[in-house]
């Protein structure tokens, strides 16, 4: 099944991407083998993300416009909230980017964050690899809102988008030391409303650490995504970003948290907190409970 799949999936076949991914994302056996022999394939990720309500959907929207008409094949995994009830996407893709649907140059999945708290698919970078063997030119990836810490983005995307609105102000104050530091890009959307310019000039100021630590200035684009304004010159950094000297640099950086992503969730497969939850109540049973000595006897115990 799967050598089939791989064949079709190359060759281009939506029907096979679709069932790859639902495949992956599920943990079908063989699935890890499959990722194993996925061909190498050095499509560029660009992820977009910032708070709720900061018009991600419809920027991501006007990228995709973008894309098309320059005659380039774009993936886009739109990582929406789970459901409470069965832990799949409320939102979906029918809804969102609707024009999109059916486009030959277009392929959009919704994916669920499953209950993972840094705005991603737990399955996020297997599904990403998948896309990257249907010969695509470029894979969008929109999570949900984050905050602070919520940042998982920086380790998947080759050049990471951060959107706001003027009326951020007091949340930038929140984000600076999470979601700030991971921008190659900052947009501001919105931009047709009051203080606009203002808020662009207090960005600047706050972002001057930054600029000093990665030694480049971080380009801050304003956007109306709702009218297409200022799409074509965030597309212009996006591209100029991919093809510049920072970007091979980083490279090595990207593959490390990539791998390090992999192993750690490899790791962590058979550590439940459900199950450490019951080891504890029967340790309180005994009348003591230090965290350092049951931690380090669970990790004993969970290592044979």
């Amino acid at each position: 099944m799967w050598q089939s799949l791989n064949n079709t999936l190359i060759s281009g076949s939506v029907k096979s991407l679709a069932r790859c991914i639902s495949l992956v994302e599920n943990e079908v056996d063989g699935y890890k083998e499959f990722l194993s022999h996925l061909p190498v394939a050095s499509i560029p990720i660009i992820g977009i993300t910032g708070p709720p309500g900061a018009g991600k959907s419809t920027l991501t929207d006007g990228l995709i416009q973008s894309i098309v008409h320059a005659g380039k094949k774009v993936a886009v995994l739109c990582v929406d909230p789970s459901s409470p009830f069965n832990l799949g996407a409320v939102l979906g893709d029918r809804i969102r980017m609707s024009q999109w649907y059916n486009h030959p140059l277009v392929y959009i999945r919704s994916l669920a964050t499953r209950g993972s708290m840094g705005g991603l698919h737990p399955k996020i970078l297997e599904i990403t690899d998948v896309c990257k063997a249907a010969a695509f030119d470029y894979i969008i990836v929109e999570t949900v809102g984050v905050g602070q810490s919520e940042i998982e983005i920086t380790g998947l995307a080759d050049v990471t988008v951060v959107v706001l609105v003027p009326e951020a102000g007091d949340e930038i104050q929140t984000m600076k030391a999470g979601l700030m530091e991971i921008a190659d890009i900052f947009v501001v959307n919105k931009s047709d409303r009051p203080d606009a310019q203002i808020f662009v000039k207090h960005l600047r100021m706050m972002l001057a650490p930054a600029f000093h630590k990665k030694n480049r200035e971080i380009p801050i684009v304003q956007t109306v995504a709702l009218r297409c304004e200022g799409l074509d010159d965030l597309w212009h950094h996006i591209t100029a970003f991919l093809q510049s000297a920072n970007y091979n640099e980083q490279k090595s950086s990207l593959l490390a948290e990539r791998i390090y992503y992999i192993i750690e969730k490899e790791r962590m497969k058979d550590i439940s907190k459900e199950k450490i939850k019951q080891a504890i109540e029967k340790h309180l049973s005994t009348g003591s409970f230090n965290l350092y000595q049951f931690a380090a006897s669970y990790l004993h115990l969970s290592a044979k």
